[in-house]
């Protein structure tokens, strides 16, 4: 594993968490800064919080895809990937898009990208995917993660290195989030 490339990544990757904390925790100094920087209303911090939410996850992307030419000696793809691999990988993938699907379907975009913090009246759900977790839009983004990075690294020694950086990650984000 290449040092370097994971003190870098992790800084990166940690802006994501770092950012939704400060909004969580601080959502007035969030609002404050999107009016004072003009981006958003003073009303309407959500629409900025998913713009941030676009660009932390083509940040993550390009993360997860440095790391891989990186680790993969300038490819992607590995060749002759393990068969088992992709096809879990992909199934993880997929069971891991439908939980942040579900997410959205049953918040909207006021209840992810935390409406409540700012004053909306956003519904508690019990239903799909919150009857299961308590937490499917982060179980949802690691499954995902998980399963991209057993297809495409598994398995070199690295695999495992950014999952279990992110899941990290995100469980401490949940934690502080309650």
């Amino acid at each position: 594993m290449n040092l370097s490339a994971f003190v870098a990544a992790a800084l990166l990757l940690s802006l994501e968490r770092l950012c939704y904390l400060w909004i969580w925790h601080a959502p007035d100094s969030f609002r404050s800064v999107c009016a004072t920087l003009g981006v958003a209303p003073p009303s309407e911090p959500v629409q900025v919080l998913e713009s941030l939410f676009y660009a932390f996850k083509i940040l993550q992307m390009g993360v997860f895809v440095a790391w891989c030419f990186i680790h993969g000696e300038g490819s992607f793809w590995q060749p002759n990937p393990d068969p088992s691999a992709v096809w879990l990988g992909a199934a993880l993938i997929l069971l891991g898009q439908v939980l942040n699907a579900s997410v959205f379907y049953r918040l909207g975009n006021l209840g992810v990208f935390y409406g409540n913090r700012f004053g909306h009246q956003v519904p508690w759900s019990r239903q799909f995917p919150f009857s299961l977790l308590e937490h499917p839009q982060y179980v949802g983004a690691l499954l995902s993660i998980w399963g991209l990075f057993l297809m495409v690294r598994f398995p070199h020694d690295d695999w495992y290195i950014i999952p279990a950086l992110e899941t990290a990650y995100y469980a401490l984000g949940a934690r502080i989030e309650r």
